[in-house]
């Protein structure tokens, strides 16, 4: 396993066989994907902190979803990737959307967790409001990832899994204000790729009570993918937003079999 900094971006690199890249969402890294990390066993697994999130915070200027977009592809040609599977979560599954409707060579599938296009306006709106608060330091960030931890993952994995909530927690507490403020601007700028386009194989992972991307929503998404190769939607029950780390087993085993039946076609 390599941990190393291309560009000031943290990069962790593992494992033999055929290219997972993995892409966090707002107030992730590259440690969203730990819980997931059994199902790839023989994969060579690629996990890339965006800029202004985790270990990559020191990125400078305005962040923005082509940045990110760039940012990934600039990793991947440093690696010698060519050709990957895909694993997005939250805001990280509209990077995802971007590379495999622009640059479809580059994807063999796409299995994307808490996926959505865009968000919606009021949510735009709501991004806006919440980089402002988080420039307010520590204390704007705890006020915020209190919020969170009641809206983005279920009263299950609350009550049930103290670990989950804690997880969640520090991957947020983490993350440094001004950065976190930058990475909220770019999802409330986040324009949809032309997700008609895509042509790879799908998994859409989300859960009945993820609020950013519910399943009605997830359901509408996979009906745009007209051209995928396949597709296949799954609702996990009792799940909020951070599906990888509320509801790992479930997400692990979609995952393996997903992948494995990529292998066979």
């Amino acid at each position: 396993m390599s941990f190393q900094f291309i560009d000031r971006i943290a990069v962790e690199d593992e494992g033999e066989g055929p290219v997972v890249v993995c892409v966090h969402g707002l107030g992730g890294s590259s440690n969203t994907y730990t819980p997931l990390m059994p199902a790839l066993a023989r994969h060579r697994v690629v996990r890339i902190d965006l800029p202004g999130s985790g270990r990559s915070q020191r990125a400078e200027g305005p962040l923005t979803i082509e940045r990110y977009v760039a940012t990934v592809l600039s990793v991947c040609e440093r690696l010698g990737i060519q050709r990957a599977h895909w694993v997005g979560h939250s805001m990280g599954t509209i990077v995802c959307q971007h590379i495999a409707a622009a640059h479809p060579k580059c994807v063999a599938s796409l299995a994307l967790f808490g996926p959505l296009i865009a968000p919606p306006d009021a949510a735009r709106t709501a991004m806006k409001a919440r980089a402002d608060k988080a420039r307010g330091g520590a204390a704007g960030m705890h006020e915020i990832t209190q919020a969170l931890l009641q809206g983005a993952i279920s009263a299950d994995t609350r009550q049930r899994l103290p670990v989950a909530v804690a997880f969640v927690r520090e991957s947020l507490m983490r993350q440094e204000g001004e950065a976190y403020a930058r990475s909220c601007e770019a999802l409330a700028g986040a324009q949809p790729a032309a997700v008609e386009n895509i042509e790879a194989a799908v998994l859409l992972v989300t859960g009945d009570e993820d609020g950013v991307a519910p399943p009605q929503a997830v359901r509408a998404m996979a009906d745009r993918l007209h051209r995928a190769a396949s597709k296949r939607v799954v609702v996990l029950p009792k799940c909020g937003h951070w599906t990888p780390v509320e509801r790992p087993d479930e997400c692990q085993r979609e995952l393996r079999e997903f992948l494995a039946a990529q292998a066979r076609s």
